[in-house]
């Protein structure tokens, strides 16, 4: 968890290609650091990509690269927590990058504002701190609804959080997600109705916010980038 009881930046991106993805969290991790903007939550859904964490091993991307690529699919090397997994629009993706004494509680509070935002879905989750690293995340049963890695450097963290909404399915079977044969399974899945993303978001910022002991403050997109002097994907 976080070691403040300052403001928690909430900023709603939308549909972010993961590449601009990594570039926001360095420029956001940096600006934490030195006191230019308070810790932050960025929430958004990516393009497609399979992503490979620090304890990615062989045979975790079932195909050679350019099979991906011709689907549309990135693959990306990262310095998170982890093993291989998969990002696509409507699953939403939360990256907090905040000041960290604890990692493990850190990924802990995750876990448990992840389980709370699914229950008032209408959906019984749960973690499974004790059965090792590979288990990190938040599970329905045996299915896995939501994948978490992180990376800590100089006491901030990125990366963060993924949980699947209404994404499209199929492309899981195509890697070892998180280097276990698990089935994967997601909102729209467990309650047979599609979430209503917003609210989704909403409230797993609210969940956070309260594990942290931190004031949420909304931060419209805009001001972050004009505070990191970044600038939209795709502009000139």
């Amino acid at each position: 968890m976080a070691d403040s009881s300052d403001g928690l930046n909430v900023v709603h991106l939308g549909l972010v290609p993961y590449a601009e993805g990594l570039r926001l969290q360095e420029r956001l991790r940096d600006a934490v650091e030195d006191g230019r903007l308070e810790q932050t939550l960025l929430l958004l859904e990516h393009e497609p990509a399979c992503t490979v964490g620090r304890r990615s091993g062989d045979g975790e991307l079932a195909m050679d690269p350019a099979w991906y690529a011709e689907r549309g699919i990135g693959i990306f090397e990262t310095d998170r927590g982890g093993k291989v997994t998969y990002h696509a629009p409507g699953q939403l993706v939360g990256y907090p990058v905040m000041r960290v004494a604890d990692p493990v509680a850190h990924v802990r509070a995750m876990e448990e504002a992840i389980v709370a935002t699914l229950a008032a879905e209408g959906i019984g989750a749960r973690s499974r701190p004790d059965e090792g690293p590979d288990f990190t995340g938040v599970w329905v049963g045996e299915r896995k609804i939501a994948s978490i890695g992180v990376h800590v450097r100089r006491g901030i963290s990125t990366h963060g959080f993924a949980i699947n909404a209404e994404m499209e399915m199929e492309p899981w079977s195509w890697i070892v997600p998180c280097g276990l044969s698990t089935p994967m399974t997601s909102t729209e899945l467990e309650t047979g109705r599609a979430p209503l993303l917003p609210s989704l978001r909403r409230s797993v910022a609210t969940e956070w916010a309260r594990r942290c002991g931190l004031r949420e403050v909304e931060l419209p997109e805009s001001e972050l980038r004009a505070a990191l002097g970044a600038v939209p994907a795709g502009a000139a």
